[in-house]
């Protein structure tokens, strides 16, 4: 519901009916806290309302002064006065309303802010696997697209709901006070004119609504056919003429249906024309029978006149109060839909009472650890292993055995959901969470960065970081003289997810940026897997000297990265069925040797090619 544009006034969607949120005191109760911090303003907002629907009476009151006492009284001075009078009245009305449109509109952005602050903040604690589950254009569709409709619910629905309400009472009351027959032939002429309105806009409804889901069947069509895969298989499968001939029958339809949309748009505003004016023709008619024919004297030609005005004056805020339900369930769903968010719970949090260890000198230990994405599928089953401070252990295994969830389990990116992880004795679910990642640098396979320059990239890990500090560490990941060289230097702009950078330059960024967080434990996950033999070679340098005297895991596919670990840790379906230095593990003549034949010898022979 939330990627489907809403369908027009006074009408709900299919997707809208099937998705209508209940009701409840709760849900009410939870959306009006949002606009408690405002109810001051926001009771001058609707105090507002209430003058300008009685100030916009004047005008027809006067109009109908202007022709009763003025003209036919025939008083030129009077005349002056009343026209001057509608002038004011009516420039106090627009006053009042660019007010109240200010104050309002102040109000709802508030609140947008505060909602927008609330839910960033909240998913800023969703822990990794919400990301990774949850569609991105979903999340960033409730942070844009449904709290900014927060603002056209509070400025649009509420204070349209009290303007529209406030109209028509202010209207009904002057209309009885002037004349209680024509105001209620005038009341009884308002059906005329809403229910074409309903009736009409159903029918455009029901055909716009069939036009979209053929302009997005031609879409989806045009993706396909002119992307480039889809017309290098077009062509290579010589299906032009079929496709011509696909596509010429959905553009005839959709051709059809807006041809039909625009002919029912015509008699639309034909009928609405005719019962627009009807309306105040039979209140003429029923005004001049009582002047001409009964001999009502109590009657004017004014008093007729400001009626049909009044009149008119009634029939947008009948038909918004008509259309409110709509408004309102839509209103109700942003909110829903921004709940649902609010409302989950983050599943990696810190305990009641976290505790703050020092972990300069980490002892890391894996003790009975067991893990599942699923609940029916174990992916790490009883893992132990111990790594001493200052160690670099390296992981090995096959593709899917669980490397990369071991060590996400680390920064607690993902729970363990059996057995615990230590560091220096403590469960890593007893830290501070904050502090615990404070002491852990990752660098992995894909090097993000932010839109921005290398500076701010590199400032992420440390913002109070020297000028010397930036360039020292950069020196480290053996791409100082790569940003002395560009025109900007440290100022260069890196893109959207650094696309100005090649593969190795992003990647010995994100090494710099964890030079500069200067952590206790380090995590290298397959970081150099995607690069050349060069950039890989200049990037392992980096790694060498970042790991000396760090406590490291690094999940490797390059034999010269594992030769150097302290021990290799063999995975496999989440358990450690291996474990030494590289020359006894190909003794063993296990898993270890098969990837060592199948990948490791791989990579040798390319990078002496």
């Amino acid at each position: 519901m939330a990627n489907r544009p809403p369908g027009p006034r006074g009408y709900l969607t299919e997707e809208e009916l099937q998705n209508k949120p209940k009701v409840t005191k709760e849900l009410l109760f939870r959306i009006f806290s949002y606009l408690k911090p405002y109810w001051l303003p926001l009771l001058g907002v609707f105090a507002i309302i209430l003058l300008s629907s009685v100030l916009g009476l004047l005008p027809s009151i006067i109009t109908g002064r202007i022709i009763d006492e003025a003209i036919l009284g025939k008083d030129m001075t009077l005349l002056v006065q009343l026209v001057l009078l509608a002038i004011i009245t009516l420039s106090a009305s627009q006053f009042v309303g660019v007010l109240e449109s200010y104050i309002n509109g102040w109000v709802s952005q508030q609140i947008v802010h505060d909602l927008r602050n609330e839910l960033f903040e909240h998913l800023q604690s969703m822990p990794h696997s919400f990301f990774t589950t949850e569609k991105q254009g979903d999340i960033i569709t409730r942070m844009n697209s449904d709290v900014s409709g927060v603002s056209s619910a509070i400025s649009g629905t509420l204070t349209s709901c009290v303007s529209n309400i406030a109209t028509v009472i202010t209207t009904i009351v002057a209309l009885l006070k002037m004349d209680i027959r024509l105001a209620a032939i005038g009341v009884l002429v308002i059906p005329l004119l809403v229910l074409p309105t309903k009736s009409a806009g159903k029918n455009r409804w029901q055909l716009l609504s069939q036009s979209q889901e053929k302009h997005d069947e031609l879409n989806d069509m045009m993706n396909e056919a002119l992307s480039v895969s889809g017309s290098l298989l077009i062509k290579i499968f010589t299906q032009e003429e079929y496709k011509d001939a696909q596509f010429d029958a959905i553009n005839k339809e959709v051709t059809n249906y807006a041809i039909k949309e625009a002919r029912a748009g015509k008699w639309f505003r034909v009928i609405m024309g005719i019962f627009t004016n009807l309306g105040p023709l039979l209140i003429y008619l029923a005004g001049g029978y009582f002047i001409i024919s009964a001999n009502d004297t109590t009657l004017t030609v004014g008093a007729i006149t400001a009626t049909v005005t009044m009149i008119n004056r009634l029939y947008r805020p009948v038909e918004s109060l008509l259309n409110i339900s709509v408004d309102f369930t839509r209103s109700l769903a942003m909110f829903t839909r921004i709940f649902e968010y609010l409302d989950i719970e983050p599943s990696i949090k810190n305990c009641e009472h976290p505790v703050k260890p020092d972990l300069s000198n980490p002892i890391i230990d894996y003790k009975n650890v067991k893990f599942r994405y699923i609940e029916d599928k174990p992916l790490i089953e009883d893992l132990t292993f111990h790594i001493p401070s200052g160690k670099m252990y390296a992981i090995v295994g096959p593709s899917g055995s669980g490397k990369s969830t071991v060590v996400n389990l680390l920064p607690r990116l993902y729970d363990a959901t059996g057995g615990e992880i230590t560091i220096n004795g403590v469960n890593i679910k007893d830290i501070d969470l904050y502090h615990l990642r404070d002491h852990i640098g990752m660098v992995t396979q894909e090097a993000y960065l932010f839109n921005g320059t290398i500076r701010d990239n590199l400032l992420f890990a440390k913002p109070d970081a020297t000028q010397e500090e930036l360039e020292n560490a950069c020196k480290i990941a053996n791409i100082h003289t790569f940003i002395e060289n560009q025109p900007d230097g440290y100022n260069t702009q890196v893109g959207n997810r650094g696309l100005k950078l090649s593969g190795g330059e992003k990647q010995r960024l994100s090494i710099a940026r964890v030079i500069l967080k200067n952590p206790a434990i380090l995590i290298l996950d397959e970081a150099t897997s995607a690069l050349d033999s060069i950039s890989e070679s200049s990037i392992q340098n980096a790694l060498d000297i970042m790991m000396k005297g760090r406590t490291s895991i690094v999940i490797a596919h390059r034999l010269s990265t594992i030769l150097q670990a302290d021990r290799i840790l063999v995975i496999s379906d989440g358990t450690i069925i291996e474990q030494g230095e590289h020359e006894e593990l190909l003794k063993l003549d296990g898993v270890y040797r098969q990837l060592y034949e199948t990948q490791f010898r791989k990579v040798i022979e390319m990078e002496h090619e």
